[in-house]
């Protein structure tokens, strides 16, 4: 306890490290996530090419299948890099994921399409998609476990609110290369092969990150309890130990990861195949949004340093309830960017009330040795189920005649979680992060 308090100059060293440590790995996280958001973004470019029909939402609902298919390797890459970094270490594991997303990326790239190949492109491309799935389950994990527990005590909700920063970076990524292809090449030249450069940039800053990575500082949290419980580190067997946890990630992840998706990428399609504003407007509308949306991240982050966190919980909670079928309504009958752009960044307020917080909420549930499986795995199993499946129930709602239906349904799995932020505790409170 002494050696703790001796060293005067102690706390303002320990700050610069973490603000290190939240750079190098929130870059990594930017790279990671523009690399799985390239695919939503340039959808509608490259979906004829794998599932070649003259019906656009029938290729449109192709593509978003192999989106909802991808997010279902999501909780074997939560359970698989979540083990991996309890046991080995968080910066082991950081590693791995980011050279996984390079792979599935490089994949994409490179696949013929489906008049070169014929059934094999929608197969390789499925595979590319199942690889990032892997990955991005695990960088979840990961990252969520690494930004908080490299965080100083008392601005945990501050630096862990990063993840969603580079989460809507690596979206804003993908939206500014598109808007840059979008002005250089032709709506054709961009069909046939311009789409193939996002991807390819993917690929080089992943294999740039994953030779980053490899110089970061291991969390001192986990090299602290290294040896404790060494057998059990990171076992499904452990984790079975927290059944009020593991429910309590599902419930505050069911509504938040629909009203993310919903919001965060399925409006892209709604407003070019609903809203029937412009192609590239519609990518304006979305960047703007989402670069608003980033900057609220670390404001509502140290909000929850101030307040708890079951208060912004709450605010999303209730706003995505009453407000999601009036805002998704208005925005399908709205032809002017301007007000698509209003309605977009109001849904994307009201997420950010869970977005900025929930990795740090579900990291303060679980002690140090499952951490990242305790985050990631039923996390990542309710993104797949209900986060993964948004768009392509909105498409398959849309092509049966009842879209309106979809909005009920975003609005009702919020309603779910809202019941959960109204009965759970406050974690900032009781945080497991605090045994350090």
């Amino acid at each position: 306890m002494t050696t703790r308090l001796t060293p005067t100059a102690a706390p303002a060293v320990g700050e610069k490290r973490v603000i290190g440590n939240v750079l190098r790995g929130s870059i990594g996280n930017l790279v990671e996530w523009y690399d799985w958001y390239a695919y939503a973004a340039f959808t509608t470019y490259f979906a004829k090419s794998f599932f070649p029909t003259t019906d656009t939402t029938a290729a449109f609902l192709g593509s978003a299948a192999v989106f909802a298919v991808g997010f279902l390797m999501r909780p074997l890459g939560g359970w698989m890099l979540g083990r991996f970094a309890d046991r080995f270490g968080r910066r082991s594991a950081l590693v791995l994921s980011v050279t996984l997303m390079a792979g599935g990326s490089l994949l994409i790239a490179v696949t013929p399409n489906y008049h070169t190949i014929g059934i094999a492109a929608p197969i390789l491309l499925l595979t590319a998609r199942l690889i990032q799935g892997l990955s991005v389950g695990g960088e979840y994990s990961t990252s969520a476990t690494y930004l908080s527990e490299v965080a100083t005590p008392g601005k945990r909700g501050f630096y862990s609110s990063f993840q969603y920063v580079t989460l809507y970076g690596g979206q804003l990524l993908a939206l500014g290369l598109q808007l840059i292809l979008q002005a250089l090449l032709t709506e054709q030249q961009l069909t046939s092969w311009g789409w193939r450069i996002a991807f390819g940039v993917g690929t080089v800053a992943a294999l740039t990150v994953m030779w980053l990575r490899r110089g970061m500082d291991e969390s001192e949290s986990f090299r602290r309890h290294a040896e404790e419980g060494k057998g059990d580190r990171g076992t499904l067997r452990a984790l079975a130990k927290y059944p009020k946890e593991i429910a309590l990630v599902v419930g505050l992840t069911l509504g938040g990861t629909v009203g993310f998706y919903t919001f965060a990428t399925y409006s892209q399609k709604f407003l070019e195949n609903t809203a029937h504003i412009p192609r590239r407007q519609v990518t304006i509308v979305l960047f703007c949004a989402i670069l608003v949306a980033a900057f609220l991240q670390p404001v509502f982050g140290r909000l929850s340093d101030r307040i708890g966190r079951r208060p912004l919980l709450l605010f999303f909670g209730i706003g995505g309830t009453l407000l999601t079928v009036p805002l998704m309504t208005v925005m399908g009958s709205t032809r002017n960017p301007v007000g698509a752009f209003f309605l977009v960044l109001a849904g994307l307020v009201i997420v950010a009330g869970y977005t900025s917080i929930n990795a740090i909420v579900k990291a303060e549930l679980f002690p140090t040795k499952i951490r990242a499986i305790g985050v990631g795995l039923p996390y990542a199993l309710t993104v797949a189920i209900f986060g993964g499946t948004a768009e392509l129930i909105a498409q398959a709602l849309k092509s049966a005649g009842h879209e309106q239906v979809f909005f009920w349904y975003v609005a009702g799995t919020v309603l779910v979680s809202l019941i959960v932020y109204g009965t759970m505790r406050e974690t900032s409170k009781t945080s497991e992060l605090e045994e350090r």
